[in-house]
């Protein structure tokens, strides 16, 4: 599907978004810093003030406040639900992705004896990564690794059969790179891992606002993602199959319950930016056409993925023209969210994010983004890392043209 600003509601979508209302230094801010965190959709927004202005209640109380705040949380996860193709009550709720997979890495860690092993990747985020090789160290398990092919941009899966034999007990692979937007050939990996009996355990966080996730039909036992990626608050959400979340045992208080979903749910959660998750996901929705939420979903999804993607080729062709620009990411042939890596010959990357804010209001960010092991297999930390440029629905042809410009005054 090609989707251009004519076929694609541009300016309805950026009056949905108040933080587009910013100026620096007199010019309007453009944010192409999504893949650190989008801005957030006003209906999130309103729904956050409104649980907050009506009174906020803690869990199981005899009063009206409480009763709401139970039912927010039974709505957020019943739109999580139709976000991932998921049960509602396979859907926990927590500080972020981060620390819910420690938590979860914890509790499978009781399940996993001296001479187990783990598979992890090295194009992954390091939250998908060190939560297990912690877990791994404290259980005596063996890690390895799934190897990044430097000239593709791609994971190596040709000894995928040896990475992932009998004794492998878990595997952590990403959806897609935060840093250079691969979207991983999946289906390779967990068929694989189904083979040995093994659990896999995905991170979403980059891949959920691009691209649409049916955790089942993945295969994926666990799937983690935060809201503050997809137009919401800073929440993290762990989706996890039934099967497994009943026999998992978090470390938590005493008197905390013990079934799930609400076992890994430790302490009281934060009730507010719960209540601005469905808000966020129903802006998908708003794309879309179906009977079912899940089904407006899927193809609301599929008109922001074409938007994105058109915008993304024009950047990628634009900064590929420019003499002293070296993009790193996959070739055509490979899928991608719309996120653009790439160094200035000459400049450091900070500086030209410096630069790039000061004199043109663009906001964009450097370093490694915690891909820290794909930046040492590629060799551009000592450089100061990559600038990345992630592309969101509320973006425009006109802020991409900008940036080509700005970027080719350097």
């Amino acid at each position: 599907m090609k989707i251009t600003e004519t076929t694609f509601p541009i300016t309805e979508v950026r009056e949905q978004f108040p933080a587009l209302k910013r100026t620096y230094h007199g010019k309007p801010a453009a944010y192409f810093d999504g893949p650190g965190g989008s801005q957030v959709v006003k209906s999130s927004i309103q729904a956050i003030a409104a649980y907050m202005e009506n009174g906020g209640g803690n869990l199981h109380g005899c009063f009206p406040s409480s009763w709401e705040t139970e039912e927010i949380i039974a709505e957020a996860k019943k739109a999580v639900g139709d976000f991932l193709g998921v049960q509602t009550n396979e859907v926990a709720f927590g500080a972020n992705m981060t620390t819910l997979t420690i938590a979860i890495a914890n509790a499978l860690g009781k399940q996993f004896q001296s001479g187990d092993e783990i598979v992890v990747t090295e194009m992954d985020h390091r939250a998908n990564v060190d939560p297990w090789l912690l877990m791994a160290q404290d259980r005596g398990l063996t890690v390895r690794w799934i190897r990044v092919d430097t000239g593709s941009l791609t994971l190596d899966l040709s000894d995928l059969n040896e990475v992932i034999n009998d004794k492998t007990k878990l595997v952590a692979v990403g959806l897609a790179s935060n840093a250079v937007g691969t979207i991983v050939d999946l289906e390779p990996i967990t068929k694989r891992a189904k083979e040995v009996g093994a659990l896999v355990a995905a991170d979403a966080v980059h891949a959920a606002p691009h691209m649409l996730i049916d955790r089942d039909r993945m295969d994926i036992d666990i799937l983690l993602c935060s809201a503050y990626k997809f137009f919401g608050p800073h929440i993290g959400i762990a989706a996890i199959k039934e099967d497994i979340f009943k026999d998992l045992e978090p470390y938590k208080l005493v008197p905390a319950p013990s079934y799930y979903p609400d076992k890994l749910e430790t302490g009281t959660q934060n009730h507010e930016g719960i209540a601005g998750i469905q808000a966020a996901i129903e802006f998908f929705a708003s794309f879309g056409e179906g009977e079912t939420r899940r089904q407006r979903i899927e193809s609301g999804l599929e008109k922001i993925e074409a938007y994105e993607n058109s915008l993304a080729s024009r950047l990628r062709e634009g900064l590929a023209a420019i003499e002293g620009v070296t993009l790193f990411e996959a070739d055509r042939s490979i899928p991608k969210t719309p996120t653009i890596a790439f160094q200035v010959s000459g400049v450091e990357p900070e500086e030209v994010c410096k630069i790039m804010a000061e004199e043109h209001s663009i906001f964009i960010a450097s370093g490694h983004f915690y891909a820290s092991t794909l930046a040492e297999r590629l060799d551009i930390n000592k450089t100061g890392g990559w600038i990345r440029a992630g592309l969101a629905p509320y973006n425009t042809f006109e802020e991409v043209e900008r940036f080509i410009k700005a970027v080719s005054r350097l």
